[in-house]
């Protein structure tokens, strides 16, 4: 199981794949520093909606994370070298689990850096709610990492289709259509920031704190799931 996770480690590492991934997370912080120096500064719920909800976690956070979370099984299956892997002696939790810690290991620092930086220009160094975006932006980076690695098993056209979702669901049907909501993991991750820091993110309408983790973690647990059970299933060349 340590070798699969250095293993995986070692693919996704790529240098061009690392550098977009910093410039991605950047740009938040830009836009954050842009907007504090203009004018007209914008409202918590403003900056909220714009950035931390459309930008960070709707856009750049599901980017970094499909970049590294789809290619962990998609390229074994692009380069026809998955037969390798399942080959060995190890249970397929053995092999899933690692494939999605290598991806969450390599995108959580730009992730947590981009979303620590980002609170903490707008907020003025607010600790509380720096912690509380950083930890939505986390928990919301495992669940990104869950869904894309089990589609990257899925189908030969994990990015096309991760690309699909991000833009359609996550960025357009869940900001327009109410029951949508709760099935996107960008508004559970809102949910959770306002859970965490209700005094900086006062909004009754989201779930409880408490709905929200356990809400997280099964669904963690249910892509998780699915992962194994693609293993199990799928003819492998």
């Amino acid at each position: 199981m340590t070798d699969v996770y250095r293993l995986a480690l070692r693919q996704l590492a790529g240098r061009w794949r690392l550098l977009i991934l910093a410039v991605l997370a950047a740009l938040p912080v830009l836009v954050a520093a842009v907007m504090l120096r203009s004018a007209e500064a914008p409202s918590v719920a403003d900056f909220e909606q714009t950035v931390l909800g459309a930008m960070l976690a709707g856009s750049i956070l599901p980017l970094v994370t499909l970049a590294i979370a789809a290619p962990a099984f998609g390229n074994e299956v692009e380069d026809r070298t998955l037969a390798n892997l399942v080959l060995t002696p190890l249970p397929r939790w053995q092999l899933a689990l690692p494939k999605l810690l290598a991806a969450i290991t390599i995108a959580a620092p730009f992730v947590a850096a981009s979303a620590l930086a980002t609170s903490q220009v707008a907020f003025l160094g607010d600790v509380r709610a720096t912690l509380a975006v950083t930890a939505s932006a986390l928990t919301a980076l495992v669940l990104y990492a869950a869904a894309f690695t089990w589609l990257g098993l899925a189908t030969t056209q994990a990015i096309g289709v991760g690309l699909l979702y991000i833009v359609l669901w996550e960025g357009l049907f869940s900001g327009f259509v109410a029951g949508v909501r709760l099935l996107s993991i960008r508004h559970h991750a809102i949910a959770l920031m306002h859970g965490l820091d209700p005094r900086r993110f006062a909004d009754a309408s989201h779930p409880p704190l408490g709905v929200v983790v356990a809400t997280a973690a099964l669904a963690a647990a249910v892509f998780v799931a699915l992962t194994v059970r693609r293993l199990r299933r799928m003819d492998v060349p």
